[in-house]
């Protein structure tokens, strides 16, 4: 009885600390939303609009909702706030976090991670912070990139937190550590990582699953790495960046969260950069190389993987992008397609969606690896700067943000 009881004990426990994640690119990261029921065609003039707000501060961040709530960050002044917005459209709170990044592109970046009643967030010059979700005050707060001396890019700090089990994981990278890791509820140092090289990335954390556990997928603007979130062991390492094609900048920029589809990782950074399609060797020891690909490099928009075949936008020049549709197996660039511009891009029930960074345009598309195969279209035409922020789909509402403003649309009938 006593076995039973602690096995309950040990089960409630459990589950208390790994509730569901709201998080930048849905639950796993990889731009796929585990939504049903949506349209499959839009009205003319696009899907029926819930709700707009103003005033959030200025940002690339996606926006964020636990289905109660609407969560944004955005730069205001000197500092990056979170604000808590209602469906009725009232802002329950506005609160300041932490410094923004005041240099090249100084709007923010980090989208919030939520976990039942907490908040988790990084400033623009990488202050990880924990808030309550009711009122957004300051549970605990770290200068992660202070403290274990980061090196920054030109642009700053973009990470959005990653929850494994009971940690908050931060990538500052640098000499000292790479990857650092806190107890999400205290904001106790739990591991470091050893420094593997390079400079903090522009990228965020996953979760990697391998051989039935779980591992950490992070990387500096140099290295991949795979964690062991037990203790901070750097278990495998790939070199992905190695070369001078940025050597008269004092940055580098690893853009993308990688793409994973069982023990094969697709890696991209755009600009030209040639992307990489590698595979963990059979001894589980490191990765080896299967091919390289020239012309599918995604700038920071992420890609999307379905039915053996990646869908998304490539690097032409900062302003322009083709969408392309290729074989994960083989490497084969099944169509190339000019479309408006390079943009952000996700999933649900059965559909792609579109939103491209120059002039707000919307789309829904059928993911079919012959063609770009757009089905309807609307355009976002409020706010400033570039569309930068990532779609996100919750309880069937399509939520967009282009600088200080956020729509809400109704995606059922």
């Amino acid at each position: 009885m006593k076995k039973i009881l602690a096995g309950l004990i040990g089960s409630l426990l459990f589950f208390s600390t790994h509730a569901q994640i709201f998080q930048f690119r849905g639950p796993a990261r990889d731009g796929k939303f585990e939504e049903v029921g949506l349209l499959k065609a839009w009205p003319a003039e696009g899907p029926e609009l819930l709700l707009e707000i103003d005033s959030i501060g200025k940002g690339y961040s996606s926006v964020i909702s636990d289905g109660e709530f609407i969560y944004v960050s955005g730069m205001k002044d000197t500092m990056d706030y979170l604000t808590c917005i209602d469906f009725s459209g009232i802002k329950r709170w506005q609160v300041p976090y932490g410094e923004s990044w005041k240099k090249s592109f100084p709007d923010t970046r980090s989208t919030p991670t939520i976990e039942d009643d907490r908040i988790y967030i990084v400033s623009g010059i990488g202050e990880l912070v924990c808030l309550n979700k009711t009122d957004g005050s300051i549970i605990w707060k770290q200068n992660v990139d202070r403290d274990f001396e980061a090196d920054w890019h030109i642009w700053g700090v973009s990470e959005s937190p990653l929850i494994v089990g009971d940690l908050a994981i931060c990538t500052p990278g640098g000499t000292k550590t790479s990857v650092v890791a806190f107890d999400k509820f205290s904001g106790e140092l739990k591991w470091e990582t050893a420094s593997v090289g390079g400079q903090r990335a522009y990228a965020s954390a996953t979760t990697f699953d391998l051989d039935g556990k779980q591992y950490i997928l992070a990387e500096t603007a140099t290295n991949l790495m795979v964690i062991d979130p037990a203790n901070g062991s750097v278990k495998m390492t790939y070199q992905y960046y190695n070369h001078d094609k940025w050597s008269d900048q004092p940055g580098l920029i690893w853009t993308n969260i990688p793409l994973i589809k069982g023990d094969e990782i697709f890696l991209s950074m755009g600009y030209d950069y040639p992307a990489k399609m590698i595979k963990v060797n059979a001894d589980r020891t490191g990765f080896e190389e299967l091919y390289t690909d020239t012309i599918f490099d995604n700038h920071h928009h992420g890609l999307i993987e379905l039915d053996g075949y990646i869908y998304g936008s490539n690097w032409e020049n900062n302003r322009k992008g083709n969408w392309l549709c290729k074989n994960w197996k083989t490497g084969e660039i099944t169509y190339n397609e000019q479309w408006n511009t390079k943009g952000a891009l996700i999933y649900a029930d059965s559909m792609l969606y579109v939103y491209e960074e120059q002039r707000g345009t919307v789309a829904l598309v059928k993911p079919n690896p012959e063609k770009f195969d757009v089905v309807s279209t609307f355009r976002f035409e409020k706010g400033a700067g570039p569309h930068w922020a990532h779609p996100f789909i919750n309880d069937g509402k399509l939520f967009l943000r282009h600088g200080d403003v956020l729509q809400v649309y109704n995606l059922r009938e």
